[in-house]
């Protein structure tokens, strides 16, 4: 029986490394693999009318870049492999949005590429890595 991964990819480095591992992992075991991409989009709820329209055309363009500069040449690689692949685009805070699409989507595990970083921004404002370990509803790989 397969079962779904989904993976936190931004077209690092470190995301590529926690691709590479899922996709060996999914040709091993059967496994489904989502790629989540998620953009930060931080809410202002001061914003004019206007504001709020030229926001969401940004936004759209945003995700059209996204899908055909990032996602798509990663799928068709991931399809070539064999390996089921699906992806999601979304806005929101990464970690929390990563979690809810692992909730939505019955994914058994999720699978994080590790940045590198332990300079003083990562131990005050902390790391997607180290959110996800905390709140994820599910296994997290971390994926050095």
């Amino acid at each position: 029986m397969s079962r779904k991964i989904v993976v936190g990819f931004d077209g690092s480095e470190a995301s590529r490394r926690a691709l590479d591992f899922a996709v060996k992992r999914a040709k091993l075991q059967g496994d489904n693999i989502l790629i989540a991409h998620i953009l930060e989009w931080s809410p202002y709820s001061f914003l004019t009318p206007s504001e709020i329209e030229e926001r969401h055309r940004r936004r759209k363009e945003e995700l059209e870049r996204a899908e055909s500069a990032i996602i798509t040449p990663v799928i068709k690689a991931i399809e070539a492999e064999g390996v089921p692949v699906t992806a999601m685009m979304k806005y929101g805070h990464i970690a929390e949005t990563i979690c809810k699409i692992s909730e939505s989507e019955k994914a058994e595990l999720i699978i994080i590429g590790r940045m590198g970083t332990s300079g003083l921004s990562s131990r005050i404002f902390g790391s997607v890595a180290g959110t996800l370990a905390q709140i994820a509803p599910v296994p997290v790989t971390i994926v050095p």
